[in-house]
């Protein structure tokens, strides 16, 4: 329990910033799930598209500092190197099999 206004204050900041953080964690996961559906279901220009969008957000939770901005590379990484072995598969309008 706050002993202080400062530290109630302090709580309630906290609690806010919590639920923004987490607000903007499960915007970035379904971002990146767009992504992967994208990947699997889509086309070839749904997917780039979906990348586009999901960098974006990524860079932006990691600029408002919610992940580690080496935690975006790698995620990008990842997502990129997934896009690039769909381009190479030589697929372009058809979404892969199953």
């Amino acid at each position: 329990m706050a002993h202080s206004l400062s530290a109630e204050k302090r709580i309630r900041q906290n609690v806010a910033a919590n639920e923004r953080n987490r607000w903007r964690l499960r915007t970035m996961r379904d971002a990146v799930k767009a992504f992967n559906d994208k990947i699997a279901h889509g086309t070839l220009d749904e997917a780039t598209k979906a990348f586009r969008d999901a960098s974006k957000v990524v860079d932006r939770t990691a600029a408002k500092g919610v992940i580690h901005k080496n935690q975006a590379a790698r995620r990008k990484s990842r997502m990129s190197s997934r896009l690039k072995a769909r381009k190479a598969s030589g697929v372009v309008g058809v979404p892969p099999k199953k």
